[in-house]
């Protein structure tokens, strides 16, 4: 079952149901938050750029992932779930979507 919860008549939402996919997006953010925190050592101690920037490039990778995901698996729930609003909620997400890319 997808829960939306309306905020006001346009702005419909959806709130992600699959355990699984929740599980892999709040691993992979954990991952980027203990990423976040080795730059920031990186930065104090004097690394060189070269290894700041890879460190940031794989958080950039690893929090966009976890978006597309969020987003993707959203839509496949509305879709399947295929409520009244469904549509409304699918093209706000494809927006979503779209901000990621």
């Amino acid at each position: 079952m997808t829960t939306t919860k309306q905020t006001n008549a346009k702005s419909p939402t959806h709130i992600l149901q699959d355990q699984d996919q929740i599980d892999a997006i709040a691993k992979r953010m954990k991952r980027a938050q203990g990423q976040i925190g080795a730059v920031v050592r990186m930065l104090e101690e004097g690394r060189n750029c070269e290894d700041v920037v890879t460190q940031l490039a794989a958080i950039n990778k690893a929090v966009t992932t976890a978006g597309f995901t969020l987003i993707s698996a959203s839509l496949k729930e509305c879709i399947e779930d295929n409520k009244n609003n469904s549509q409304a909620v699918t093209e706000k997400l494809q927006k979503l979507f779209l901000s990621l890319a």
